[in-house]
């Protein structure tokens, strides 16, 4: 069996065709046009018929990528304010003339690597993505786990300060997307760096400022995951984004704030992974998705 999955981002359309062990068969890049008449919905489509006539045999399914809240049958996106005009409440399954499902950004990161990367092994996963904000996803049971109105895996938004005054997207104060979010760094820094890149040279070179800002960052991260192994007591926990590729900058030190934060009963931690995939990691896992919805 075949599928297409397609991660809709604001600069460029990604899809790839997967087969059901996940090996990517063909894989394709299409600019995304946000204009306010919704004519990037074309794109996702000419995406589709460029893998149907690659392929020229049967396609069970698309799963799509894509910011956003998705309805409770994951048909369409039913909440996205300001975003990519003509999104919400858009049907694709018609439009593509293919079975369609829709699942949110992160939680597609969450369904690569649960179906084919580093969660393989698992059925009870909590993932983070690291990059200009942090996003997240929770796998209970061997499934994906949405929540009410599909809100469930904003693990970014939990709070690590409770006395900050800068809040959240959602509303909450100090939240961990803040303490090490690329998005903020300017102003943690005080001006100092403007790329969580630029904060992890300057801490490998031994700048001070550089140091405790950066591991105070990694502090934040450790706590918030330790809360979460209270919370769900996974058995692995997944590091995805542009962030995690401060390689041992941010595994060591993680490793460490973990060991003195972490409730260990008999010893035993959970262990702490870095995703398997990256720049496609949205489309393929929005094919893994309609996998298991089909």
């Amino acid at each position: 069996m075949v599928f297409i999955g397609i991660d809709l981002g604001g600069t460029n359309i990604k899809g790839v065709l997967v087969n059901e062990t996940g090996e990517v068969l063909k894989q394709h890049y299409i600019p995304t046009r946000d204009d306010p008449e919704g004519h990037w919905r074309g794109n996702v489509l000419d995406m589709v018929r460029y893998f149907k006539s690659f392929w020229q045999g049967p396609i069970e399914a698309v799963g799509l990528s894509a910011p956003g809240l998705p309805d409770e049958t994951n048909q369409y996106i039913a909440f996205l304010p300001n975003r990519l005009p003509g999104l919400e409440n858009f049907v694709w399954e018609g439009y593509l003339g293919l079975p369609a499902f829709v699942i949110n950004d992160a939680h597609s990161a969450l369904m690569a690597e649960a179906s084919f990367g580093a969660a393989k092994a698992y059925k009870n996963v909590v993932l983070l993505t690291l990059g200009t904000g942090v996003g997240g996803g929770l796998l209970i049971n061997g499934e994906l786990f949405q929540g009410l109105s599909q809100m469930a895996g904003h693990l970014g938004h939990i709070t690590v300060n409770a006395h900050d005054d800068e809040c959240s997207i959602v509303g909450l104060p100090g939240s961990l997307e803040y303490a090490i979010g690329n998005y903020s760094i300017e102003r943690r820094s005080r001006g100092r760096y403007t790329s969580t890149w630029e904060l992890v040279e300057a801490y490998r070179t031994g700048e001070a400022f550089a140091t405790y800002l950066w591991l105070a960052s990694v502090k934040a991260l450790a706590v918030g995951l330790c809360s979460m192994v209270n919370t769900f007591s996974p058995e692995c926990i997944v590091l995805a984004g542009g962030i995690t590729l401060a390689d041992d900058a941010l595994f060591t030190p993680l490793q460490t704030f973990m060991e003195v934060y972490e409730w260990q009963p008999g010893g035993k931690s959970t262990p702490i992974v870095q995703a398997y995939f990256g720049d496609m990691a949205g489309a393929i896992g929005a094919a893994g998705y309609a996998m298991k919805k089909r």
